[in-house]
This record gives structure tokens, C-alpha cells and sequence, in this order.
């Protein structure tokens, strides 16, 4: 077999690019760190290395909707802390309102007080999330949700809230229509009112002593005195029932289906009380407004005063309640999204080592095959260098 010098060097030419190629390919992977670094290199592996990063982003953007929720949620339940604490100055004001021995002008020293509570308040409903939007906007307004008018205070937000994606469906935002302007009025079932013109007797808030008796109709207590006795008959949606004539006893508990009612001080002949059904329609602000408006008034008997202090009592707590209710919400969805961080973190970790095994390099075999290489490179070197010198005039000269 005639082999030709030319070949002879075009070979080992040949193989000392091969190798070199192959010292290049390893030094590269060693640098970066990756055993896959074109999809060509291992097909099967960059695909799972591609859903794995895919899954990655995923819980990346998760987790900042998550963290968006969780913001929001602090700030809501620290603003409705702010509110019930408020609320629970003027609580505190209404039965300090109480007292027999204050004059009109003190009583009105307490309205004034409670105006600028509800001045508070109003701004806590408007508060800021301090990017551009309000904690109490619902679905979203850039504008407060909440306007002053002159019929009461009005909600502009829309109603509902704005979440986070359907898979964790946390809050972004709250209804402030539901928390500001929906307590359940009267006692949360029924609602006691005062006739007009009632001057010498107040109803207190009632209880629901039967829940399978009550019928969700309206009640009317009307009052009779007559040969120095004082009686009562029941209408029920303004129709006569058998209670026509029944005695009345101050403080004595009135039992109307499944609805227990106490009636103080002495009606007058005409005087009468209803029982309506409750309905989420208070407003906070209407229940100051209607609080400080009764505070400022004069002329008053001890019971239209009792029967107002009783009223905005209920009132107050009522919407306390709602407030209080809205603040748990916020604190479960804190917790809620702390648990969803977890479980969003965890998520990214088992992507993030999916992508890891699948390209990257086993820095310890690297190395080795690098070492492996460069030794042969070396070697094809030195084996090039010694038929480069091998020639017939190389020959004749030695």
C-alpha cells in the first residue's frame, strides 16, 4: 500500500482539527456549565429542559400575583382595622350620649365629635393603594370609589373584586359596596322602628327566639289605653291577627312568631311599633349621619332620646360586625397567600432541578474528559511534529 507524504500530513492535519474541535466543544461546556447547550446536542433533554423553564416562568408569574394579593390584603385589613377602631370611638361616644344628665349643648358637643369621626372614616373608605388605584374600588376606578353627595354617600366602584388567576383565586381588591353600605339593619333578622309621634315609649332591638316560626313578614304593635289600662294588637302585613287586645307590661317581652320584643316606658293611645324584615342596606355612613343628626336635635323627651341611643347602638354594632367580617376575610386571604407561596415556591423548585438534570453538566466527568482530550490533543501534536520532519532531503541530509 503506497502511502504519499501529502497524505501523511493531510491526516494528521485532519486529526488535529478533530481534536481540537472536541477540546473546544468541552472547554465550552465546562465554561457554561451545561451539558446541553444547542437542542442538537441531546433533542429529548432540551425539550424537558424547555418545559421545566416553561413551568418555571409560570410559577414566577404566579408568585407575583401572589404577592400583588398579599399587599393589597394587608393594607385592606389594616385600613378596616382603622375603621372598627373608629367605630368603636364613636360606640363609645353614643353611650357616654346616654346620660340622663347631659344638656342639649353637651349632647351636641358629642355630635360635633362624631362629624369628625365620620370625616375619618370617609377617608379610610378612599384610602389609596399607593399605585394608583383604592383599597375599597371593587372590580377597579381610578377615581375614590366613594362621593359625598347629597342624598348620602354613593359607591362609583364596581361591584365585586378583581383575583388572581383561577388556580390560587386570591383577592386584588375589595367590594367596598358590601363593606361600607350592606350590614344586615335591626338585629341581622328583623328591624324594630318607632312610629311617628311616639314620645313615651322606646323598642329595643329584639331577638329571634324561634327560627322555625318566623314568617319574613311585617308586624305592627298598636297601642290602646283605655279605662287606665294600657293593651296592644298585632297586625301582620297590616291585617288584624288574634292578639287584639293583649295587656302591656313595660319591659315585658312581646312574642310575635318566633320574634321576642320588649317595649318600655307608657305608649299613648295610637302609639305604635313594626317589626320588618332585616335587609343588608346599612350604610356606615348613614348610621353616623343619622347618629350625629339625633344628637344634635333638641326638645327631646327621655324617650325619643333612649329609643334614638338604642337605635344607634344596633346600628353601630351592626355595621362593626360587617367591618369586623370584612377584616377576617383579609386575614384569611393573608394566610391563604403565604400558604400559596409555599406551595408556588416548592412548584418552581421541583421545575427549576427538572431543568438542571436534564442540561446540566456533571462537573466531575467534564473535567476528567476535558483532561482526557487535551492529553490526546497533546499527543496528536507530537506525533504531527514527527512526520513533519520525516522527507526524503531530511533522509539525504542525515
Amino acid at each position: 500500500m503506497r502511502i504519499s507524504t501529502a497524505n501523511a500530513f493531510d491526516a494528521g492535519i485532519t486529526n488535529l482539527q478533530n481534536r481540537q474541535s472536541d477540546l473546544s466543544e468541552a472547554q465550552t461546556r465546562l465554561t457554561s456549565g451545561k451539558r446541553v447547550i444547542r437542542a442538537s446536542d441531546d433533542p429529548a433533554a432540551a425539550a424537558r429542559a424547555e418545559r421545566a423553564l416553561a413551568g418555571v416562568m409560570r410559577s414566577e408569574t404566579s408568585q407575583r400575583s401572589v404577592e400583588a394579593s398579599r399587599v393589597a390584603m394587608t393594607q385592606t385589613e389594616g385600613a378596616l382595622g382603622d375603621a372598627g377602631e373608629l367605630l368603636q370611638q364613636a360606640r363609645e361616644t353614643v353611650i357616654a350620649a346616654g346620660n340622663a344628665s347631659y344638656s342639649d349643648a353637651e349632647r351636641k358637643s358629642l355630635a360635633d365629635k362624631l362629624r369628625g369621626i365620620r370625616d375619618q372614616l370617609f377617608s379610610v373608605a378612599n384610602r389609596s393603594d399607593g399605585a394608583g388605584s383604592h383599597l375599597f374600588s371593587g372590580q377597579g376606578a381610578t377615581q375614590p370609589p366613594f362621593v359625598d353627595a347629597a342624598g348620602g354617600v354613593q359607591f362609583l366602584g364596581v361591584t365585586g373584586e378583581e383575583r388572581t388567576d383561577p388556580s390560587s383565586g386570591l383577592p386584588l381588591s375589595t367590594d367596598g359596596s358590601a363593606t361600607w353600605l350592606a350590614a344586615r339593619t335591626g338585629n341581622g333578622v328583623f328591624e324594630t322602628q318607632a312610629g311617628a309621634g311616639v314620645t313615651g315609649a322606646w323598642i329595643g332591638a329584639g331577638q329571634v327566639v324561634d327560627p322555625a316560626a318566623l314568617t319574613g313578614s311585617t308586624y305592627t304593635l298598636q297601642f290602646s289605653v283605655g279605662g287606665g289600662a294600657t293593651t296592644y294588637a298585632v297586625l301582620k302585613d297590616g291585617l288584624p291577627t288574634a292578639v287584639t287586645a293583649a295587656p302591656y307590661t313595660s319591659g315585658q317581652a312581646i312574642t310575635v312568631d318566633g320574634m321576642a320584643v320588649n317595649v318600655n316606658g307608657t305608649p299613648a293611645s295610637g302609639d305604635s311599633f313594626r317589626m320588618v324584615p332585616a335587609s343588608a342596606t346599612l350604610s356606615v355612613f348613614a348610621t353616623m349621619d343619622k347618629t350625629i343628626t339625633d344628637l344634635a336635635a333638641t326638645g327631646q323627651t327621655t324617650a325619643q332620646r333612649l329609643q334614638a341611643n338604642s337605635d344607634n347602638l344596633r346600628n353601630i354594632d351592626s355595621v362593626m360586625n360587617t367591618m369586623s367580617a370584612s377584616r377576617s376575610l383579609a386575614g384569611t386571604a393573608i394566610n391563604r397567600a403565604d400558604s400559596e407561596d409555599q406551595r408556588l415556591g416548592e412548584r418552581k423548585l421541583a421545575a427549576q432541578t427538572e431543568r438542571s438534570s436534564a442540561e446540566d453538566l456533571d462537573m466531575v466527568q467534564a473535567i476528567s474528559s476535558f483532561q482526557n482530550q487535551q492529553t490526546g490533543y497533546d499527543a496528536a501534536l507530537k506525533s504531527y511534529s514527527m512526520v513533519q520532519r520525516i522527507s526524503l532531503f531530511q533522509y539525504l541530509n542525515g
